[in-house]
């Protein structure tokens, strides 16, 4: 039986940018970074999700995605990292931490974006998913994500024990949660006590306040490099020194201990004990280098970035005729635009279609496949396979034609409203993302009680999205075309006489 740990809250996108300070501004006494390279992870929920997977639990996350560029790539780092994401609509832009770094130390934090106003209520999947949990974090960054009646709702409904990591700006925990995780700073705010007395003085306080006042088990607030303070019922708290002491970066210290504390809290661990592994852990973290060499993360300006969309941007082959800065790009291609189109259908109470695959060699069967998916809605997104994905699904000799070639191909057709382009071998990022109303197959799947489901279906369940197949056309396939040009028999391709018409079945992929 799979145990799952289900992480919710708000996700934000963090960026490093690391350069070399070596002159002051001329017109203003401050720093010049000369920026040598930027790196993108998922922060605030995201990261605590990441921090607790592949540690013996498939790994859910419940949080809000805008339609942005930012939103689609939270869904791409985050499944990456195993990570299952159930998106919640999210009005707005992505919010974004950017740190300006030289020599191991942030300069300057810049924060930019956020939501525009409450995320979208959960699904009925996600209810069942908190039901059926080992054990819960809220990561709550007071954006909305903890707020949401229905979640609440189900948290409180949970026998799983919960930990409830909380921000000044969010909500009270729910009753009932075995364990909050306020730092010293959030602790005072929270609890409204002032400062006065020994620290761990004013940190009992603190936690007694907040336990009594939240109807909560215990509340443990974490001292930075001093280890943590829990307090329970009884009178007397605990103390919880770290193993060693460590300095360095500690962003991302508390998201470590909250997710070190609810996986040992989901198997079977007393909360005392989960607090204990929670300071091991943290203190790890930071002796280790903290969040640049705890969690991998990924070239901001990467290639698999580029060739995501934009005005000359692709990936320049060996043999390629014309450089890619050449092709006539559409405003149609990239993330940037099938946000915009996801966005303004929803917001006119629309139906959003998508669809995939790898679209080597266009031809009539999928044209015949794209026109019945937009006639299921009021726009359709395609998400075609990279030239990557492509190579590592149908081997080193495909694609034939470069992805740049094929989403342009692809957006010039009157059916096709965006089209984005993904490296992963399933489009399960994307779709993470896109939350689409319905997914189109073309193909001999069945719809009959006995017929295989589609491996998108369960993804799209997550939101209460639907899957449907349409059949394609007889005799349209790409490789039997492919196989007819090697061979010199192309007239069977040119009038539909090959194998698939012949047996009127075969692969869905084959009209891919």
């Amino acid at each position: 039986m799979t145990r799952r740990l289900v992480v919710v809250g708000d996700t934000l996108l963090d960026r490093d940018v690391e350069g070399v300070v070596n002159r002051l501004c001329p017109d203003s006494p401050v720093p010049v970074l000369d920026e040598n390279n930027s790196m993108d992870r998922p922060g605030g929920a995201g990261l605590a999700a990441l921090f607790a997977a592949g540690r013996g639990f498939e790994v859910s996350l419940v949080t809000a995605l805008a339609d942005d560029e930012g939103g689609a790539r939270l869904s791409r780092l985050l499944t990456a990292g195993g990570v299952q994401v159930y998106g919640l609509p999210l009005p707005g832009a992505t919010p974004e931490k950017i740190r300006l770094r030289t020599r191991g130390r942030v300069l300057l934090r810049h924060d930019r974006g956020g939501p525009a106003g409450p995320p979208g209520e959960p699904s009925e999947a996600v209810l069942e998913l908190l039901a059926g949990a080992a054990g819960i974090l809220v990561s709550d960054y007071g954006r909305g994500v903890a707020r949401l009646p229905a979640l609440r709702a189900a948290l409180a409904g949970t026998a799983a024990p919960i930990v409830w990591d909380p921000h000044p700006r969010g909500p009270a925990a729910v009753p009932g949660v075995r364990l909050a995780t306020p730092n010293e700073v959030e602790a005072r705010e929270l609890a409204g006590v002032t400062t006065g007395g020994s620290r761990l003085a004013t940190a009992g306080r603190c936690a007694q306040a907040l336990r009594q006042r939240w109807r909560v088990g215990a509340v443990v607030v974490t001292l930075g490099g001093d280890g943590a303070l829990l307090c329970h019922a009884g009178s007397t708290p605990l103390v919880v020194p770290p193993p060693t002491r460590a300095d360095g970066d500690t962003c991302g210290a508390g998201d470590r201990f909250a997710a070190a504390a609810t996986v040992a809290l989901a198997d079977g661990a007393l909360v005392s004990e989960a607090v204990q592994q929670g300071v091991v852990e943290a203190s790890g973290y930071v002796a280790g280098g903290g969040v640049a060499s705890a969690v991998p993360a990924t070239p901001a300006r990467s290639p698999a970035a580029r060739h995501h969309g934009g005005p000359g941007q692709g990936v320049r082959r060996s043999g390629d005729a014309v450089p890619v800065a050449a092709v006539d790009w559409s405003d149609r291609i990239g993330h940037r635009a099938a946000g915009e189109v996801v966005a303004r259908v929803r917001a006119d109470g629309g139906t959003v279609v998508a669809t995939g695959g790898c679209f080597d060699l266009l031809h009539a069967g999928h044209v015949a496949t794209l026109e019945a998916a937009r006639q299921l809605g009021d726009c359709l997104v395609v998400c075609v396979n990279s030239d990557e994905s492509v190579a590592a699904l149908k081997g080193s000799d495909r694609p034939l034609v470069r992805h740049a070639d094929r989403a342009r191909l692809l957006a010039a057709l009157g059916c096709v409203d965006a089209v984005v382009v993904f490296d992963e071998s399933t489009p399960h990022a994307a779709l993470a993302w896109l939350r689409p109303d319905i997914w189109v197959k073309g193909g001999d799947y069945g719809t009959g009680a006995d017929g295989p489901e589609l491996p998108e279906a369960e993804i799209m369940q997550r939101w209460g999205g639907h899957t449907v197949v349409v059949p394609y056309l007889d005799g349209r396939s790409t490789t039997e075309m492919i196989t007819a040009a090697r061979t010199g028999h192309g007239a069977a391709a040119r009038t539909g006489h090959g194998a698939a018409a012949r047996t009127g079945h075969g692969p869905v992929g084959r009209a891919r």
